[in-house]
């Protein structure tokens, strides 16, 4: 489960670099694409960092989601349209769910001991 929950972080960093292209492709946001990319790269370093101490990264990647659902809720109060916030908050709180499951539920010795 824990391997499964460090893998998505890879999943969820792909997810934000698509929405801050599709942002910057269909609004012209250069915002997004910023926003996207970062987020992405923070992502990309949890992952690098599970791999070394899986605990950690995946308490850093859940830190950055939970700073991820409060950009993509206030996104979608404000536009009130489901993409591309509605989506990504989505994505965003099922990896987030897996993660915080891997972490609470422990497993074996070896999957969240880091």
């Amino acid at each position: 489960m824990a391997e499964l929950a460090r893998n998505s972080l890879i999943v969820l960093a792909a997810f934000m670099l698509i929405g801050g292209i599709f942002g910057f492709v269909k609004a012209k946001s250069k915002a997004s694409l910023i926003a996207g990319v970062s987020s992405s790269i923070l992502l990309c370093g949890c992952f690098a960092f599970a791999l070394s101490n899986l605990r950690a990264g995946l308490i850093a990647g859940v830190v950055v989601a939970l700073v991820l659902d409060g950009v993509f809720a206030m996104r979608l109060a404000k536009t009130k349209k489901f993409m591309p916030s509605g989506m990504l908050l989505i994505v965003n709180v099922a990896v987030q769910a897996l993660i915080i499951f891997a972490l609470v539920s422990g497993g074996s010795a070896n999957d969240v001991a880091g």
